[in-house]
């Protein structure tokens, strides 16, 4: 290990320790993510990481359910109710995904007090203002049910559709069907183009 590499590993280690988590700076469905529990772990994390990207982050490990929420909107966005991954491996991993998603288990609605679950709804507008979304995302957390502490996790721009998807799901809950979500999205678009040709 050269002098660069190991004072990232140092640097990680006194800020974060262990376990903590390594993936690509710009990738989806947890591709080249990998939770690392020692330092060989972490440079072999980090390894995998760059595979898919020139940068990686690196986060510290926190205890929660996994807890999504799907976001719908330009100016005046609106929240879903909130949908809970029960991954079958260690965490929700590609494998835990697409190998073996029958495996893990989708819970819509959350599993959670009702107030819980409407301060994440909020939260989750908010992170989408924040970030100057519009069409849709999907807002990720991490939620300690028995102390209420919430942890925004990241922020998913362009989540996916897939049978096992939870974003389709969240709105299927809420009555709005997947053709209907759909339409909406294309409108949605629509009047984003038009807002930028407008002149003042």
């Amino acid at each position: 290990m050269d002098a660069n590499a190991e004072a990232i590993c140092c640097e990680i280690e006194g800020k974060l320790g262990y376990p903590c988590f390594v993936k690509p700076a710009n990738a989806g469905s947890s591709v080249g993510i990998s939770k690392a529990e020692n330092r060989e772990g972490l440079i072999d994390a980090l390894n995998n990481a760059l595979i898919y990207d020139s940068k990686a982050i690196v986060e510290e490990f926190v205890k929660g359910s996994e807890i999504e929420c799907a976001v719908l909107g330009n100016d005046n966005p609106q929240a879903s109710g909130v949908g809970e991954v029960v991954p079958c491996n260690d965490f929700y991993d590609y494998d835990a995904k697409y190998n073996r998603g029958d495996d893990s288990v989708i819970c819509i609605p959350a599993n959670m007090n009702p107030a819980l679950a409407q301060q994440i709804r909020e939260y989750a507008i908010e992170v989408y203002k924040v970030m100057d979304c519009s069409g849709l995302s999907r807002i990720d957390f991490f939620c300690d049910k028995s102390t209420g502490k919430i942890v925004f996790n990241e922020l998913n721009t362009l989540p996916g559709f897939t049978v096992i998807s939870m974003y389709a799901k969240l709105w299927a809950q809420e009555g709005l069907a997947f053709d209907a979500l759909v339409d909406k999205l294309i409108d949605l678009a629509f009047d984003k183009f038009a807002s930028k040709q407008r002149k003042y």
